[in-house]
């Protein structure tokens, strides 16, 4: 069964935040994610609601 992946509100993109760094998050539209550059961090987006957990995160790989 494929997910379908709902996209992210423009206006909601501009008002989130991370909730470690509380810094702009950007939309990654392939991984359905919303990434924290400064934290190195993609927040899960479910069901089209975004999941702000620092402990749902998933660590970006250095590059």
């Amino acid at each position: 069964m494929s997910k379908t992946h709902i996209p992210i509100d423009r206006k909601l993109l501009e008002i989130l935040v991370c909730p470690q760094t509380k810094t702009a998050l950007r939309y990654d539209a392939e991984a359905h994610e919303l990434i924290s550059d400064k934290a190195g961090l993609a927040y899960p987006i479910r069901d089209g609601i975004p999941i702000l957990l620092v402990d749902e995160a998933r660590h970006l790989e250095e590059s």
